[in-house]
Order: structure tokens, then sequence, then C-alpha cells
């Protein structure tokens, strides 16, 4: 899964269940947290911010359809349903309230797995139609224009959000001043060329101070283009 690590909510109340998904999605190299309240998931999964969800369907105060409308509310992060009774209403259900795949207890972990990953290159791997790109550790999250490095989350100005996406679409390649100045104001001979220098450092400075250098690389006479961020790299 290109070597990132992804967050995965896991929504369980029977704690071994819990425990031994966790413990084996650790060794795939995701990141992982088990809720613990259950009278709020919601406030759990806003604070961990998962690229993914496993949800019990039977919980103790409100069942898993019932978190699963709350998250639809604020998010599209993928669901999976995990139930124990394995009859077909449930998988109906599961899918019209906005799940993405379903497990049925008692389940083999290696199906889980590969369930977890074929639902997050679906919801990830895709530019198109993904709500968030990702480079090298750093996500960069277009519902919300923000941005998320090491578990901490930025806010982004317009302006700073439009530099990073155009960069982000081309990341390898280096993107030239026009094309930005075309993406931030549409009619770019209005600008001057320095507001864009001005731009790209006040965004430099924004990032350093989230612990992210060398992300924006100059490119004399070109452009800009996304760097090899080598101190970040040792720093992790």
């Amino acid at each position: 899964m290109g070597g990132y690590m992804y967050k995965i909510l896991i929504v369980e109340d029977d704690s071994i269940i819990a425990g031994e998904i966790s413990r084996y999605l650790k060794r795939w190299g995701y990141e992982t947290e088990t809720a613990d309240d259950f009278g709020d998931v919601l406030g759990t999964f806003a604070q961990f911010a998962p690229q993914l969800v496993l949800m019990d369907i039977g919980l103790p105060f409100y069942n898993g359809y019932y978190w699963c409308g709350e998250i639809r509310k604020v998010s599209q992060v993928p669901i999976i349903f995990i139930s124990s009774a394995s009859d077909n209403m449930n998988v109906v259900m599961a899918i019209n309230m906005g799940g993405d795949d379903f497990v049925t207890k008692p389940f083999d972990l290696e199906v889980l797995a590969a369930k977890i990953q074929a639902v997050l290159r679906r919801a990830y791997a895709f530019t198109g139609q993904t709500s968030v790109m990702e480079y090298k550790g750093i996500l960069l999250n277009i519902t919300d224009m923000s941005l998320e490095f090491q578990g901490k989350k930025t806010e982004l100005s317009k302006n700073e959000f439009k530099i990073l996406q155009v960069l982000f679409e081309k990341a390898g390649g280096t993107v030239s001043r026009e094309n930005i100045m075309k993406k931030l104001w549409d009619d770019e001979c209005f600008v001057d060329d320095n507001t864009l220098t001005v731009n790209i450092n006040r965004l430099r400075k924004k990032l350093e101070g989230e612990g992210i250098r060398e992300l924006i690389v100059t490119k004399k006479g070109v452009g800009y283009q996304l760097g090899g961020m080598e101190d970040g790299d040792k720093k992790r």
C-alpha cells in the first residue's frame, strides 16, 4: 500500500476479537485504534481521524448502523461492517447505510486484511475520486483543505491549498510558475510575479512550523516541485 501507514479504527465491543484484529493489522503495518467508549464512537473517530473503520453491528448503546450514519454525516471514510449474524438482510442494510464491505464472524484474519486492502485501494489510489492525496507520508485532504503529517492536522488557506494541490498532482515533476499562477488567479496577467513568490514563501514557513522541510523545491527558471524531504525522512 505504498508504505504509508493507514489508520484503522476498530469498533468492536468484544475486546478479545478487537485485540486480535488490532495486533494482526499492526503486523501489516497499519496504525490501529480500538474504540472503548461505545456511547461516543463519533468522538473517538474525530480524535483518531482514521482512513478506514471496522464497525461491528451488534454494539452496546447504539448499533453499528447508527454509528455508520453518524460518521457519514461528517465523512466519506470507508467503513467495513463486522457481523455475527450472517443473514443477507444485514449485508443489504450495511451497504444501504453507506458501508463499503462486510465480513461475517467468525472470519479469517487474512480475508479481513485482503478486504481492507481492496477497500483502501479503491478509496485512495485513484486521485480523481479521492478526498486525500499522499506524498511521503504527508496527506493533503481535499474535502477540508488541510494537511496532515505524523498525526497532526494543519489548516491551509485557499491559496496554500491550491499550490500544494497542483504540486501533489504532479508529484515527481516540475510545475511552471505560470501553471501555478493560473490555478491561483484565473487571469494571471494582472498578478505581479512576486505575489506567487510571497505565497510560496509563506507556505514554506507554515510547513516548516509543522516540521516539514524542503517539501517545495525551487527549480531555477522553471518552477517548483515536491522535494525529497531528506530531513523529514531521517527524523521519522
